[in-house]
């Protein structure tokens, strides 16, 4: 499932097309995607202006004039791709062909700006919701969801506060998306490497009996700011369905230090530890048991 990097890195493609642009003619092809489309869909959309494009968590947010919200969520292969003159824009001048094969483009936004921006989920797990505006924060998905991970007001004290106590694992604290949002398995694991903590520990280990954070509190919230940038401007990481919206792969997975390097010797200089795979709350966990404490 796309994880906040890749999330954003296609709200950053989609932005020129979208947003300050009205929606021309939208074509819902199919009544459903994990859940029925909104009733009125169509209607709803067509005329209006996109006032804002953002990202809340795994969530894309288009603010329009209307006061909703169409709320997406690319699900587990979700993608979105632009195109002008029937040509897919690779968002530095050059083109490739459009894919012929319709048959999992399920929404198409014909825009002002010109541009065709097509969703396609093979395996339907996406959603597109409308919501108020100034009902978004109490949404049943919204409502639960942790701060930013790349916001200001995510740091060390917000982390360990949340992490007080908890019995639970720091790999599980991490995928709590109301502890931090947006976070998933990919870049719990590089964080964790990268601010040498082993997975397994308690996240209670976080914070102090005051709830003042730690030392590894303050390397944890570096090291998950600085994987989620450094893979954002990598385009996210392609493991199997991630696309940017120019159709090009993220390159990110070329840059993983632990994840699905199992075996491999640890990249950590003079650490000579060698990378392992172990199952957590049923996902693998990469990590490297020797600089990893």
């Amino acid at each position: 499932m796309p994880e906040l990097p890749e999330v954003e890195t296609v709200r950053r493609g989609l932005q020129p097309a979208m947003e300050g642009a009205r929606f021309l003619k939208v074509e819902a092809r199919r009544r459903d995607l994990r859940f029925p489309l909104p009733k009125d869909f169509v209607r709803r959309l067509e005329g209006q202006t996109v006032i804002a494009l953002s990202r809340r968590a795994k969530y894309l947010l288009a603010d329009l004039s209307s006061g909703e919200v169409l709320m997406m969520h690319l699900g587990m292969s979700g993608s979105f791709r632009v195109h002008r003159n029937g040509e897919q824009s690779m968002g530095d001048g050059r083109y490739f062909e459009q894919d012929k094969s319709e048959k999992h483009d399920h929404v198409v936004f014909h825009m002002s700006s010109g541009a065709a921006v097509t969703y396609n989920d093979p395996r339907r797990f996406g959603f597109m919701l409308l919501t108020p505006r100034a009902a978004l924060a109490d949404h049943k998905l919204m409502k639960a969801v942790g701060p930013e991970p790349l916001g200001n007001a995510f740091d060390a004290v917000l982390l360990a506060r949340a992490c007080k106590g908890k019995k639970t694992s720091l790999k599980a604290a991490l995928l709590d998306q109301k502890i931090v949002a947006g976070l998933g398995n990919i870049y719990v694991c590089e964080a964790l490497y990268r601010a040498h903590l082993s997975p397994k520990r308690r996240a209670s280990i976080l914070a102090m009996k005051s709830g003042a954070p730690v030392p590894a509190a303050e390397n944890l919230t570096d090291a998950i700011k600085a994987v989620l940038n450094e893979a954002i401007v990598a385009g996210g990481s392609s493991l199997r369905d991630h696309r940017q919206t120019t159709g090009e792969l993220g390159y990110f997975q070329h840059r993983f230090r632990v994840y699905d390097r199992e075996g491999e010797q640890c990249p950590q200089p003079g650490c000579g530890g060698t990378i392992r795979r172990i199952v957590q709350g049923g996902r693998s966990t990469f990590f490297c048991p020797k600089c990893q404490k």
